[in-house]
């Protein structure tokens, strides 16, 4: 039998191989680690930004940040601003009472919505920024940035919309990668938001 010196020099000899590993596998760790965050780094290039407010129909200008929800991006602006296409359904927004909000146009995973000329929605009018911009569209687009980074969800398929205006006036909302069940939440929040900016505008409210 070894004695109690030969033991401990076994135990010794073990413990130092153990803390090699550990050392090696905290190294091979850290590494990975620092890969991950270069390849999240590349898809957030690609796909996972957060929303971007074009200033103008031919430039682009940053979403305001508030309270940490939107970051500020930028990205050339192209509108199509047109009527419905053959391949696009319409839906008609507009307040409880009847007053005329704007158009929903839908094709397959994709909306659009075309405000009311004569209206002039301005972007900083509330609940624009705070409720569907950051409350509703940034957080659709944040879940699916998640499920992109699970890899439940390809980058391709996440959720992603732009605002095209003039100064601060609203031209068109474009939403892609959408979904039945969030289709109906966002007709739904949308004409919601604009009836609401439409009484702040008219001081009905």
């Amino acid at each position: 039998m070894l004695d109690d010196v030969e033991r401990t020099k076994r135990l010794v000899a073990f413990k130092k191989s153990l803390e090699a590993k550990l050392e090696e596998l905290d190294g091979e760790l850290k590494a990975n680690r620092e890969m991950l965050e270069t390849v999240n780094a590349i898809l957030l290039e690609k796909g996972f930004k957060h929303p971007e407010m074009p200033k103008e129909t031919a430039t682009s200008v940053s979403v305001e940040k508030s309270e940490g929800k939107a970051e500020e991006v930028m990205r050339p602006a192209v509108s199509s601003l047109s009527s419905a296409s053959a391949s696009e359904s319409a839906v008609t927004l507009s307040t409880s009472g009847g007053e005329f909000l704007g158009d929903l146009y839908v094709a397959g995973d994709s909306l659009r919505v075309v405000p009311a000329k004569d209206k002039l929605f301005n972007v900083n009018t509330p609940p624009f920024k705070h409720f569907l911009v950051e409350r509703v569209l940034t957080k659709m687009q944040e879940r699916d940035g998640e499920l992109v980074r699970s890899g439940e969800l390809s980058p391709e398929r996440i959720f992603c919309f732009d605002v095209f205006r003039d100064g601060d006036v609203i031209l068109e909302i474009t939403v892609k990668n959408v979904d039945s069940e969030r289709l109906r939440e966002l007709k739904s929040s949308i004409r919601w938001t604009l009836e609401k900016m439409y009484e702040k505008m008219t001081g009905k409210s």
